[in-house]
């Protein structure tokens, strides 16, 4: 997946109100971007790191960047927009590269399938009636305290234990589901369940996987370009 315009550099002043960033260009302008990452952000919005801004000329949004990308210790670039997994993991569906996956030939985003709940992917193969329906939600991870380690949730949440719940059910109906967690960085080759972040989502996630819910772990390519698909890391 590109980016839809060239990506700007710019250090960060501070992020708040979660979905707010205060940035300076390398000409000495100060704007406000807009963050779309509702999570913690640990480790990524630490005030003076080289940040990456998209800008846009679209009448409609009030804010004129988008923060893409930070820079953290040791030059490796994060992708701080939650939204980037889905639209690059929909390419590669539709292309049948992710081998786990690869045997579903139609894909659909944003299905309806529990109560207020969208799956963000709903795998279907019709010539081969004895394939399950495929759900799969997707999660964008960034966090790493460990060298090497991804980890996720970075900060509680009750929607991502809702989102397990729904998964189980589709299990339990006969269906498979999946959680694909997408790495957006690449200094990590191995991922776990931040349980003593959120231990009730590590709990969701531990009887989630007893009904048959896989995990599926993908990592990415980073650059100011765009983000790529990898591949599978240990998970």
């Amino acid at each position: 997946m590109r980016f839809q315009t060239p990506l700007l550099p710019a250090v960060l002043i501070r992020r708040y109100k979660r979905f707010l960033a205060d940035c300076q260009l390398p000409d000495g302008r100060e704007v406000t971007a807009h963050c779309a990452n509702p999570g913690s952000m640990l480790g990524l919005a630490e005030p003076g790191s080289a940040v990456w801004l998209e800008p846009n000329d679209d009448p409609k949004k009030k804010l004129k960047y988008g923060w893409r990308l930070v820079e953290v210790a040791g030059g490796t670039l994060v992708g701080v927009d939650t939204s980037v997994p889905n639209r690059a993991l929909k390419s590669a569906l539709e292309a049948r590269q992710i081998a786990a996956l690869s045997a579903y030939e139609t894909v659909r985003a944003e299905v309806k399938y529990a109560e207020k709940s969208r799956i963000d992917f709903l795998l279907s193969q019709p010539g081969l009636p004895g394939l399950p329906d495929c759900y799969v939600e997707v999660k964008s991870v960034t966090l790493s305290r460990q060298p090497g380690l991804a980890e996720f949730p970075d900060s509680v949440t009750a929607r991502g234990a809702k989102h397990l719940g729904n998964l189980a059910d589709m299990c339990r109906a006969g269906h498979r589901a999946v959680l694909l967690y997408l790495v957006q960085r690449e200094d990590c080759d191995r991922f776990e369940i931040a349980h003593d972040i959120d231990p009730i989502y590590a709990a969701a996630w531990d009887a989630a996987a007893a009904t048959g819910v896989e995990r599926l772990v993908i990592s990415t390519h980073i650059s100011p370009q765009g983000v790529e698909i990898a591949g599978v890391i240990a998970g």
